[in-house]
């Protein structure tokens, strides 16, 4: 087995192949908790998700 990312988090340029990696539920539930950290969307804005 193995991931699409090291412990240094996915990058943007593997950014499209999180679909393949993870369901939709679970990238919903990731987007739930970085807008619960980050109401604002200051940190880090679209490289994980659309502004």
């Amino acid at each position: 087995g193995g991931t699409i990312s090291a412990e240094h988090g996915i990058g943007k340029v593997k950014l499209p192949y999180l679909q393949h990696r993870f369901s939709s539920l679970e990238l919903q539930v990731m987007r739930a908790v970085k807008d619960s950290l980050d109401p604002a969307g200051l940190l880090a804005p679209g490289n994980l998700f659309p502004s």
